[in-house]
């Protein structure tokens, strides 16, 4: 590619990048006079790219809407994070045509990627795992597509890696972590592995983990649940303030309506049993509060015991003391 022909395709992305760029801006980036940029610009307009003129102290030029869209320019990492961003899209419950639009523009961007950069995104696929609750995210949850991309290759390769992270409570760390996979999990990104300096499996939020090197080394990853049903048992048995402990009668699915993986931990010794026959099965759950669990048990009508904690039957007695006097007023 020619260097004013490779000018004009940086001018087309500086322009897509939105708002108005002023003439002494573009020339700045471009490495070349004002006047080259209106040449520049004349020759995206010969291409039917629409540019807009913009007069005044803040004047320059800006893509203004037009009837078709002009060719996308983008980078590695904005290409990585629309390819992402429609793979996950395709679990949020599309329609049929969405969906087929989906597939079609992952295939248009994929079919142009740079070769080094379809090798990472397939590194990455091969690392990722969703679960069956995709959610939205906000911009701040993202994560740093080099940590992602550091990640996603030590879990193929079974490298440890260094990485700083920073803890809800706003606690910064150097740890060691041997990654076995990478979850997509309501709108998050998290990696689950061993922290090797605790000796202990650990699930950490990719947005709060702001460097990440590979090591030297390999390690083996165990045997035993997939990443995301590990991200899963993490959610379940965090430490909260309370440590719930039930016995409710019914079936798996049936419980699992109201106390899914993410919540509570189900106990079935029977499980190899029918599925749709109804037992007794314990649950455990922690949580930090309590007062939501005895209309949610409630909501189940099923038989249940609370083994504990007291609290816990202290307020499903008052819930149910409420629920008589609304039941008996006229």
């Amino acid at each position: 590619m020619s260097r004013p022909t490779g000018r004009v395709l940086t001018l087309l992305e500086l322009l897509q990048s939105g708002g108005t760029r002023t003439v002494a801006e573009l020339a700045d980036r471009l490495g070349v006079e004002g006047r080259t940029v209106r040449r520049y610009v004349d020759q995206l307009i010969d291409l039917d790219v629409p540019v807009e003129s913009v007069r005044g102290r803040y004047g320059g030029y800006r893509l203004a809407p037009g009837y078709r869209l002009p060719p996308l320019m983008l980078g590695d990492d904005e290409a990585l994070a629309v390819l992402l961003g429609l793979i996950a899209g395709r679990r949020a419950g599309l329609t049929t045509a969405q969906r087929t639009a989906n597939e079609t523009a992952s295939a248009k961007i994929r079919r142009v990627l740079p070769r080094h950069i379809a090798g990472r995104l397939e590194t990455l696929l091969d690392a990722l795992a969703f679960t069956d609750e995709p959610g939205t995210s906000d911009a701040a949850d993202a994560p740093d597509s080099a940590v992602l991309l550091t990640l996603a290759d030590a879990v193929r390769h079974r490298r440890p890696v260094s990485i700083r992270y920073t803890d809800r409570a706003d606690r910064r760390s150097e740890r060691t972590l041997h990654p076995y996979g990478i979850v997509a999990h309501a709108g998050r990104w998290y990696v689950t592995g061993e922290d090797a300096s605790r000796a202990a499996d650990r699930t950490l939020r990719l947005d709060r983990i702001t460097a990440a090197r590979t090591l030297p080394g390999t390690f083996e990853p165990p045997s035993g649940p997939d990443p995301a049903e590990r991200v899963l048992s993490a959610f379940a048995t965090a430490e909260y303030r309370h440590q719930v402990t039930l016995r409710i009668h019914g079936t798996p699915a049936r419980i699992r309506t109201r106390l899914p993986a993410t919540v509570a931990t189900l106990d079935d010794p029977e499980g190899d049993r029918d599925p749709t026959a109804e037992r007794w099965l314990r649950v455990r759950l922690h949580a930090e509060r309590l007062d939501w669990l005895p209309p949610l048990l409630a909501s189940l009508d099923r038989p249940f015991v609370i083994e504990g904690p007291d609290e816990l039957r202290a307020l499903m007695a008052e819930f149910a003391e409420r629920l008589t006097s609304y039941a008996r007023r006229v």
